[in-house]
């Protein structure tokens, strides 16, 4: 049996988006900014994809701008509006729980010459509303918060958040990386004061290399690639067009039937956490029930290596991660694990499962005995 539990790094395609990209790869196959008809069929699927996602958000489709993933949207976002407003000022506000496409590049931020903020959270992962309060000056240009935390599904209140900020300083900027939580919430930008919105393709079973960044059209932020000034000059080169076109599928169907799907979804999280309970020396880092993220479950192992359990699982055609896919080709402590407060002996000691609506109680069912069968052989042969 194969059970694949690390969705949260990466999913397997829908047929519907396998099939747009094969076709816009193979008969509509023309760039998208030629005048001939071959041009003019490219530029219409991102036109369709365009409309399919503005209509997810309640936004306007020219506040669309697609980019090639997660990562390059948290960089324009932080980089291009820094940039764009640093008359305004030089503050920005995020948290020390933040995924390194975020935690990096405002490190980068900090060397042209701004300041970060970095806020604390709870042992649920959640920041002090009050302590964000404390921390919005009116030099403060940007704030960025995850939706939903990569390693332990913790759940931001975003629009409690963006009132606070924007009570404190309307022209503060609030981006929120919604990497995890776009297709897993109902996510309005204008309702919940959204400025800025970061969306990854191949978290949704879309194809890798493709998202998206929400822009408000009352926000200022800089290119930060030139050339042929496509897409309006936000962000020149020839687009994705098959890319585009399978984020505009996954997208569609990321929110067609979804009220059932995100059901089953806590369903499977909840029954998990419930089965994991029954072995002994973990922890589980992630909370029951629809106060965090339906897709992820985070338990550190008493006694063992991640990395050695991992492998352990693999072989027996179980896929989980040991953190953030993005950051283990740079491996270091987890600063999520850190930031909630798990014990230090359990930092290098924890895995995350994340699910998707194609997971079975069934593939819980043969993890949790597998678990039960390695645990013991691979904590006496660590004591030895």
């Amino acid at each position: 049996m194969e059970a694949y539990f690390d969705n949260s790094a990466t999913t397997k395609v829908l047929d519907s988006v396998k099939d747009i990209v094969i076709k816009t790869m193979t008969e509509d196959y023309g760039n998208p900014s030629a005048k001939h008809l071959k041009g003019v069929e490219a530029e219409r699927y991102i036109r369709q994809a365009r409309e399919e996602i503005a209509k997810t958000l309640k936004v306007k489709e020219k506040e669309i701008l697609f980019t090639s993933g997660g990562s390059e949207s948290n960089n324009m976002a932080l980089i291009g509006t820094a940039l764009a407003n640093k008359r305004a000022g030089n503050h920005i506000i995020t948290t020390n729980i933040e995924h390194p496409s975020v935690y990096n590049t405002l490190s980068y931020v900090e060397s042209l010459g701004f300041e970060v903020t970095y806020l604390r959270v709870d042992e649920k992962g959640h920041i002090s509303p009050e302590e964000l309060r404390d921390a919005v000056r009116p030099e403060t240009i940007l704030v960025s918060v995850m939706y939903v935390n990569n390693e332990v599904g913790a759940v931001e209140p975003v629009e409690e958040l963006s009132k606070i900020i924007k009570s404190k300083n309307p022209n503060t900027i609030f981006h929120v990386d919604a990497i995890q939580g776009y297709g897993k919430f109902r996510i309005y930008p204008k309702r919940q004061g959204i400025d800025l919105l970061s969306v990854s393709g191949h978290k949704i079973h879309g194809p890798k290399g493709v998202g998206f960044l929400y822009i408000d059209e009352k926000i200022k932020v800089k290119p930060l690639i030139y050339g042929g000034g496509q897409q309006k000059g936000m962000r020149s080169g020839t687009e994705n067009v098959p890319g585009v076109a399978g984020l505009g599928a996954a997208a569609k169907e990321a929110y067609t039937n979804f009220d059932e799907k995100m059901n089953a979804l806590y369903d499977l999280k909840d029954y998990m956490i419930d089965r994991i309970g029954e072995i002994e020396g973990t922890h589980v880092n992630s909370s029951k029930g629809r106060d965090s993220a339906p897709q992820i479950v985070s338990v550190s192992f008493e006694g063992i290596k991640s990395e050695v359990l991992l492998h352990a699982l693999e072989d027996k055609g179980i896929y989980v991660s040991s953190g953030s896919a993005c950051s283990s080709n740079h491996p270091a402590v987890s600063g999520t694990l850190k930031g909630i407060g798990v014990r230090q002996e359990l930092l290098d000691s924890t895995l995350r499962f994340s699910f998707s609506t194609y997971n079975t109680r069934e593939e819980v069912d043969y993890c949790i005995d597998t678990l039960k069968e390695l645990l013991p052989v691979l904590r006496r042969y660590t004591r030895m």
